[in-house]
């Protein structure tokens, strides 16, 4: 099987670099694509016999050409590697097909295969049904700018994946395939004649737009397929149960909601956002029920109304007269049209009412639909009365699969999460109870004596906050943004918003001051009974992790707070960040701290009568918390799942596992498969007393490494500056976010993202695993059986497996060589020397603990696949790095037409991040 998966990835590449070629050479001519087989093959001969010497002889002959044969190198190269990707995400494609013909279940990694394991050991049906009554798995999308190819491209390679589809599984004829092959050409052509970098930053509501293209071109058609599968492998595990799987599979999305040093999210863009989301649902809606109408033709006499249904039907008519006139003998194509029509009127009022806010907004009127509620009774009216009828085929297709998609869409599509920064909060409370005459100085408060302020207040139902706002701008932008989040629940769907996210958590009163802000626009109105919202603590750096428990044990001890939790099913959400806890602490420390705060906090929970729900805000690099999905959910602490999980999906991973259906499906069953896996143990799993006190140690060994390093070298900042391409990525447009909170030049004020982004490009990959190796030296030191326990944790332990993978996919991606290239690009060479000396020493202890650990010789051993696809990039990639270090010296020396010299480098920037298929 081996042998013919990559006898068929061959022949894909072969193929697109062929079509790829001929557009080169018809377009650019022959010198063009001579040019770019001759550097091709010399990187290739440089991967024989690598060493920074010979590199620099590669870079110098690159270094001899101008600007535009440098871009026509460019572009080459990062159309060959976006064919390549697709070619890659065939072979998946293939692969899973061949599974699914074949099963294996020791490589299922699907819910069948994690109920099998579960019933194995005694779990009875009505505790598995019990679990998924209560279950929760919600990935959220979010516009971090790390997708760094434009929409256009996205949507070119995404039509020759499915050429790619039809050309393999289509049977095509001889002359079928011709005709697709020539289709595949023509996308080939308009790749390389499109521009790869964007010309103006996209705006927010752009990237609403570009996820929602993504949803619905995958999720709507995709989701119903795993809810199926799932209720199948729980009849065939669980047979005769009777039991429907519930819908807890979600989706969710930051974009439009996430303030957090962004300006131009207000409260008018969340609102939008809201609006195009709703469009795009009721839309796919109307569509769906249209057609659905067209296939339920039954009439009489065959089969004849039922009394439910036959009720609805008159109701309707008096609600929408004459909209099923003509249809008195097609009972269920008449109730289809009356759904039409209540979807355009719900559609047609979405759009009308966009900016129809406030107490003063129009109610909607009869035959709108508001929430998910009427349109799922609609539904499942039709889906009952063809059961009765005996017309179970119809009940059980179309019809099953439209509920399922109101059940987990509503008519909000994705669910849009709320966050800002702590610090606006407290801000903005300032003023207020300064205005209201409750506290002259709220900022120059201790913590303890802020909580105490907050906590009197919140007890007490006088407003503090007038209905005209004569507050600063930030403050009233503070206070709109929870008045727009109540209309939107109100007036337009109240399924549409959620949840509130703090960023930079790290006192109690931060959790008191949303709430109050809550309070005052109605939606926390504990004594009514209501709370509309969750209010999240976002943990990020290692303090704020090591006191994540005590802060949230001294909310749970505030009867206000208490009643919050209450009132949203007791259970309170708690944000982990990877991005900023791994910039702040390194890598090893990151993930240690996330461990030990969520086992924690669930011990908390669980003493308190409130469960800990964990949302995961991970990124697509290892550097961000990144990895395979399904891995990072079973390498969580034992008991912290348990079936409820919210995780974010970033940048380039959207188009990574949502870009190909198949592949998307493929990623949803293996979350669901780790989610039902973690959520039900085995008594033996869990990690030894022993392990825990091992990874204190490793974890304060490594970030004492990665501080001294990153925060303590007073050289080291000039060396990332000028080592990187960290100051042009800045005008990369990737992405409507700045890429500095403030315009301060520290390490502190960069984004995680722009700081991995940066060390992926100059081929350092520090962030991944920097601190790994001397930590490991040090502790084998001082643990002469020390290798032995690392070993063994490595094979019994989750956590740490896939903690030592993760670093070596990173590793095996850095180049040390090439790395030393961009270290020439430092004004100061002894400067250059030695911080590259110590990132290069880092480097190979880690490779060394690495391979020690696992038990290999080389990196990627026993992981030919992806040690295969590296391989099969390096001779693509390293001539884009050259080229960059070329391009960035010539742009700091002023050597020529600068906007010319900007365009190139972030040309090559795109390139390299499709080539590492890692950006941020």
């Amino acid at each position: 099987m081996q042998v013919a998966a990559q006898k068929a990835l061959g022949a894909d590449i072969r193929l697109l670099g062929n079509l790829l070629g001929q557009a080169i050479r018809r377009l650019g001519g022959d010198a063009a694509f001579d040019l770019e087989e001759e550097v091709r093959a010399a990187a290739k001969e440089l991967r024989t016999n690598p060493s920074p010497d010979a590199a620099r002889r590669l870079r110098d002959r690159l270094g001899t050409l101008d600007v535009p044969k440098l871009r026509g190198l460019i572009r080459a190269f990062s159309v060959f590697f976006d064919l390549i990707n697709l070619a890659e995400q065939q072979a998946r494609v293939r692969a899973l097909r061949h599974r699914a013909a074949r099963p294996d279940p020791a490589r299922a990694e699907n819910a069948e295969s994690a109920l099998q394991s579960i019933a194995r050991r005694g779990v009875p049906v009505e505790e598995v049904a019990d679990h998924l009554a209560r279950a929760l798995v919600v990935p959220v999308f979010t516009a971090h700018p790390s997708e760094a190819r434009r929409r256009s491209v996205l949507e070119k390679l995404a039509a020759v994946a499915q050429l790619l589809d039809k050309l393999e599984y289509g049977q095509p004829t001889p002359s079928e395939r011709d005709a697709l092959t020539d289709a595949i050409a023509e996308e080939v052509e308009a790749l390389w004649l499109t521009d790869a970098v964007r010309s103006a930053r996209p705006s927010v509501l752009d990237e609403v737009r570009q996820v929602l293209g993504v949803v619905e071109a995958r999720l709507l058609d995709v989701v119903p397929k795993v809810y199926r599968k799932l209720e199948s492998a729980l009849e065939k595990v669980y047979p005769n149960h009777g039991r429907r799987v519930p819908a807890f599979l979600q989706f969710g999305s930051w974009i439009g909601g996430d303030r957090d040093g962004h300006p131009n999210v207000t409260h008018a863009v969340t609102a939008e956002a809201v609006r195009l989301q709703q469009e795009t649902i009721l839309g796919h809606y109307l569509q769906r029920i249209e057609t659905l109408g067209g296939k339920l033709s039954h009439s009489a006499p065959f089969v004849a109304a039922g009394p439910a249904l036959a009720a609805s039907l008159a109701a309707d008519a008096q609600l929408l007269p004459g909209v099923a006139q003509g249809k008195p003998g097609e009972p269920y194509r008449a109730k289809c049209l009356m759904i039409a029509e209540k979807l355009r009127r719900t559609l047609a009022f979405v759009r009308t009412h966009a900016d129809d806010w406030g107490a003063d907004a129009q109610a909607p009127p009869a035959g709108v639909y508001v929430g998910r509620g009427e349109l799922l009774a609609d539904l499942t009216l039709i889906a009952d009365d063809l059961r009765r009828a005996g017309a179970t085929a119809s009940a059980d297709g179309a019809v099953r699969d439209f509920v399922r998609l109101v059940e987990v869409f509503g008519l909000h599509l994705l669910t849009l999460d709320i966050r800002q920064h702590s610090a606006k909060h407290e801000a903005a409370t300032a003023e207020v109870l300064a205005a209201a005459g409750v506290c002259p100085n709220y900022a120059a408060l201790s913590a303890d004596e802020r909580f105490a302020v907050l906590a009197k207040e919140l007890e007490s139902a006088r407003p503090l906050v007038p209905a005209h706002l004569p507050f600063s701008p930030d403050t009233t932008e503070v206070v709109r943004t929870f008045r727009t989040m109540a209309a939107v629940l109100e007036q337009r769907c109240p399924e549409a918003l959620g949840t509130y996210i703090i960023s930079s958590t790290t006192e109690p009163a931060h959790l008191l001051e949303v709430l109050l802000f809550a309070r005052e626009a109605r939606l926390f109105r504990p004594a009514e009974g209501v709370s509309r919202i969750d209010v999240v603590p976002l943990f990020e750096a290692l303090e704020p992790l090591r006191s994540a428990r005590r802060i949230v044990a001294r909310l749970l001890e505030l009867p206000v707070y208490r009643r919050q939790v209450a009132l949203r099913g007791n259970r309170q959400e708690v944000m982990i960040g990877y991005s900023d806890s791994n910039k702040e602490s390194g890598f090893l420390q990151s993930a240690w701290a996330l461990y030990r705060a969520q086992t924690e906090l669930t011990e908390l929970g669980r003493g308190a009568g409130v469960t800990i729900q964990f949302f995961h805000g991970r990124g697509g690099a290892v550097g961000r918390g990144g990895g395979p999905a399904n891995y990072a959910i079973l390498a969580q602490p034992k008991g912290t799942v348990d079936g409820r999980i919210r995780i974010t999906e970033q940048g380039e991973m959207i188009a990574d596992r949502y870009g190909h259906p198949a592949v998307a499906e493929r990623h949803l069953e293996q979350v669901l498969d780790a989610v039902l896996r973690t959520s039900f143990p085995d008594a033996a799993e869990g990690a030894d007393p022993k392990w825990l006190a091992a990874l204190d140690a490793l974890a304060d060994s490594a970030r004492k490494h990665y501080r001294g390093l990153v925060y303590e070298d007073p050289g080291f900042l000039a060396y990332f500056e000028q080592a990187t391409c960290i100051g042009e990525i800045a005008e990369l447009k990737i992405g409507s976010r700045p890429a500095r909170r403030s315009g301060a030049r520290s390490i502190e004020e960069l984004r995680a993202i722009p700081w991995v982004f940066s060390w992926m490009q100059s081929r350092h990959t520090l962030p991944g695993w920097f601190g790994l190796g001397s930590a490991v030296a040090e502790f084998l030191r001082a643990n002469p059986d020390g290798l032995a326990m690392l070993s063994d944790m490595y094979a019994r332990w989750p956590f740490w497996r896939t903690l030592i993978d993760n670093s070596q996919m990173i590793l095996a991606k850095a180049d040390m060589v090439i790395a030393r290239l961009y270290a020439d690009l430092v004004t100061d060479q002894a400067l250059a020397a030695r911080i590259y000396g110590r990132i290069e020493g880092e480097y190979r202890a880690a490779v060394d603990a690495v391979c020690r650990i696992t038990g290999q010789s080389a990196l990627l051993e026993r992981s030919p696949v992806l040690g295969t696809s590296i391989e099969r990039r390096n001779p693509y990639v390293d001539p884009l790095s050259f080229i960059q270090l070329v391009l960035l010296d010539r742009l700091r020396n002023q050597s020529g037409p600068r906007e010319e010299l900007v365009t190139a480098v972030l040309e090559s920037i795109n390139g390299v991040a499709s080539g590492l298929k890692n950006t941020g």
